[in-house]
């Protein structure tokens, strides 16, 4: 399958772009730079110079394209805009042709999920992630279109020292003699999580085996609290598993409206993608990960 990818450089992109090879599919990925062209091509892709914002070259990529997987996002007050803008030219391209278009959310638009949910669960986002919810209903309901349209969920996306649980890293400490690393909320809450290379096979197996108007949790049914991540964490910078609650007027200050998503107690199987895709999460927990020291800064 030739499939043109969003987002090839980033976190989750750039985990696809060797799954999807390795499958046999062809990637071509969107580059905004040289650079990020350069980069492309060294992970085996062929890089499309442009811009999300350039909607004749999403149209005419989807259309030449086998399949559409779009990962890419700003992650700021722009980000709703410009999913729209790429929704509009990739369903506009696909319809009618039963190709796949994968599209990217996120589960945190379950809100507090009151112990573990499933796909089914009802939806209850925090401001920060309220505007998915329209985009991903029309990408759902582009199978009435006869697009293959398809929506991931991911969890708190994590693997080699990247994604979110950087910030739950570089948190304050406390200023004592033996300081303590915070963590945001009571750290009774819940995060539902999964490994970046598990959530590429994710990706790849929704491409070909995914039904259109599917939604799928992207999660590997680990779902640690946030004290045991602090904790782990706190061992993993040196600090010997001492932990505090940060005030949540500093988590505000520091996080922004992402502090809101941050206080959520979530839990979620990924069950729903192991049935229906033969899909298997494998890879090494967030706990583990933060234990370990991956997220510790060597030079500090």
């Amino acid at each position: 399958m030739d499939i043109f990818l969003t987002g090839g450089t980033g976190f989750v992109g750039s985990a696809i772009v060797p799954v999807a090879l390795r499958h046999g599919h062809t990637v071509r990925a969107l580059a905004r730079s040289e650079a990020a062209a350069a980069a492309l091509r060294g992970a085996g892709a062929i890089p499309v110079l442009g811009s999300l914002h350039d909607t004749e070259l999403l149209t005419r990529e989807a259309t030449e394209a086998d399949g559409v997987i779009h990962t890419a996002s700003p992650g700021d007050q722009t980000s709703a805009a410009l999913d729209e803008k790429v929704i509009d030219a990739v369903l506009g391209a696909l319809r009618g042709t039963n190709k796949p278009y994968l599209h990217t959310s996120g589960v945190w638009i379950y809100g507090n999920t009151d112990g573990e949910i499933d796909e089914d669960a009802p939806l209850a986002p925090p401001p920060v992630t309220a505007w998915r919810l329209p985009l991903d209903a029309r990408v759902r309901a582009s199978a009435g279109d006869g697009v293959r349209g398809i929506v991931i969920g991911p969890g708190i996306v994590y693997g080699h020292g990247k994604g979110l649980p950087d910030l739950l890293v570089n948190a304050s400490r406390t200023a004592e003699e033996y300081p303590a690393l915070t963590f945001p909320g009571t750290g009774d809450q819940h995060w539902t999580t999964i490994h970046v290379d598990d959530l590429a096979r994710l990706y790849v197996a929704a491409l070909t085996r995914g039904k259109a108007g599917s939604y799928y949790i992207g999660v590997s049914g680990a779902n640690p609290l946030v004290r045991d991540l602090a904790q782990a964490a706190s061992h993993g910078i040196g600090l010997e598993g001492r932990v505090a609650p940060e005030d949540e007027a500093a988590t505000r200050e520091r996080l922004g409206p992402l502090a809101d998503a941050f206080f959520l107690d979530q839990q979620a199987t990924g069950a729903r993608a192991r049935t229906e895709l033969d899909w298997e999460p494998k890879g090494p927990t967030l706990v583990d990960e933060l234990s370990i020291g991956s997220y510790s800064d060597p030079d500090a």
